[in-house]
């Protein structure tokens, strides 16, 4: 199956899609955006507020916040490798 998912995500990629949400206004739809938007903002003024690791730990949070944003399926470009 999961080949199944790779091949048509490769081939739609170039596709133009169109979504509609029946019964929801499109105020509704950006309600609902900045909602996910404000709790992903909570989470990374968390991370930036921990005060429990050291000032040389700070550079290892930076993954943490790239993790938020993919949470939200959003990348952050190929600026990043922490592999």
């Amino acid at each position: 199956m999961e080949l199944l998912q790779e091949i048509l995500c490769h081939v739609l990629a170039d596709k133009k899609v169109q979504v509609s949400f029946s019964g929801l206004a499109d105020t509704e739809i950006i309600k609902i955006a900045e909602l996910e938007c404000y709790k992903a903002l909570q989470k990374i003024k968390a991370i930036l507020e921990d005060d429990s690791l050291e000032d040389s730990e700070c550079f290892y949070r930076t993954p943490e916040i790239v993790c938020v944003f993919e949470d939200l399926s959003s990348g952050c470009g190929n600026r990043h490798d922490f592999g």
